[in-house]
């Protein structure tokens, strides 16, 4: 079984292009992750996200170990079989929905979260070693390390001691992910809006050993400003030979910042979010096709889409499905979203590859 590698091609100052190998397939980085939360891309199938180009996908191990939980996931041969996917799979570790989702949660150094289910009360108990053995039980190809994710605050002293009780998590980890050479396992550089924290969080992981490194605790409230600060900060210490990954994120203009201070993979429920609500991502800017100016518009939504044939819907259809609740109309604007990023992501590899990067970056960095 292919062991789990990954290799810059070439690098634009910071930005870079990459490869990461998976026995499942390899992953052209800056790469984008379609959100699979509950084992599916909502409002699409997975022979549609493949179309789209998309070479990964996520999925939620705080969802998926409460509905349908791991054992029916397991018996089914894992998630892979279970949903049809024939992509890599990267899971979360459940952090951070303990702390946006969970009606009632505490946090013991020891046991990990202790939480109430969003769905129904039920209490669970994810610890470091329990989100590992799920995840490797769910058998996703990158598996991350459970971490605390603290809601935004400037309290310093609330912030380092998350950060430290994320690496004490971390190495926990590393210990019960084992050798799975063919799997990889990421962790996750904590530390807030701090400098100082985060570089203390990294130089913690660097130390104990990952295929990976994952930038945590942002999409939380921050400007993108601040955002683009902490990867100002912290992106000449992070592993060259090492994927770099940052979670959550985001819009079009979020990725191509992070891009430009050195990011190579990305996920966020944007694309399908905004699909189902009406709002579309295209190389003009954003469009509200619930908007009335649309109902005469026989255009396309976007003249300069080159995928799918996704312009033989005009703008006025879209408009007459959203404004009447057909279902089409999510799946379509779902798909035309995803496919977009998509498009985005290859232009990007293509600007890096020929050097033009920044002059890509400086044209629609405020556009879309």
């Amino acid at each position: 079984m292919k062991k789990f590698e990954f290799k810059v091609l070439k690098k634009n100052k910071f930005a870079r292009l990459g490869l990461i190998k998976t026995h499942r397939g390899n992953i052209e980085t800056p790469a984008f992750m379609p959100v699979g939360t509950q084992a599916t891309v909502k409002a699409c199938t997975i022979d549609d996200i493949k179309k789209t180009g998309s070479q990964i996908i996520l999925s939620n191990t705080y969802h998926l170990m409460i509905r349908p939980g791991v054992k029916r996931i397991e018996d089914a041969g894992g998630l892979h079989e279970f949903m049809n996917c024939d992509l890599p799979i990267l899971t979360d570790s459940g952090g951070f929905q303990v702390m946006s989702l969970s009606k009632l949660n505490k946090i013991d150094k020891e046991k990990g979260a202790i939480f109430n289910s969003h769905i129904d009360g039920k209490k669970f108990y994810l610890s470091p070693e329990e989100s590992i053995r799920i995840q490797l039980g769910l058998n996703s190809d990158i598996v991350m390390v459970m971490d605390e994710c603290p809601k935004k605050t400037n309290d310093y002293q609330t912030i380092d001691k998350s950060m430290n009780l994320s690496l004490y998590w971390a190495e926990r980890s590393k210990k019960a992910f084992g050798n799975n050479p063919h799997k990889a396992l990421f962790g996750i550089v904590q530390g807030g809006l701090f400098k100082d924290l985060r570089q203390k969080s990294l130089e913690g992981l660097l130390k104990i050993g990952f295929d990976g490194y994952a930038l945590g605790g942002l999409a939380v409230g921050e400007t993108q400003d601040e955002m683009f600060s902490v990867l100002d900060d912290i992106k000449e210490h992070l592993p060259d030979d090492k994927p770099h990954y940052l979670m959550g994120v985001g819009t079009p203009n979020d990725i191509l910042g992070a891009v430009k201070r050195g990011v190579d993979m990305f996920d966020c429920v944007l694309p399908t979010r905004s699909g189902r609500t009406g709002l579309a991502f295209t190389w003009q800017g954003r469009v509200n096709i619930k908007n009335n100016k649309y109902q005469n518009d026989n255009t396309p939504l976007d003249p300069e889409c080159k995928n799918l044939n996704l312009n033989k819907y005009s703008k006025n259809y879209l408009n007459h499905l959203f404004n009447t609740n057909e279902i089409l109309g999510s799946m379509l604007l779902t798909l035309h979203n995803i496919n977009f990023y998509q498009e985005l992501m290859r232009a990007i590899r293509e600007n890096i590859q020929n050097d033009t990067f920044d002059t890509f970056h400086d044209k629609y960095i405020d556009k879309l």
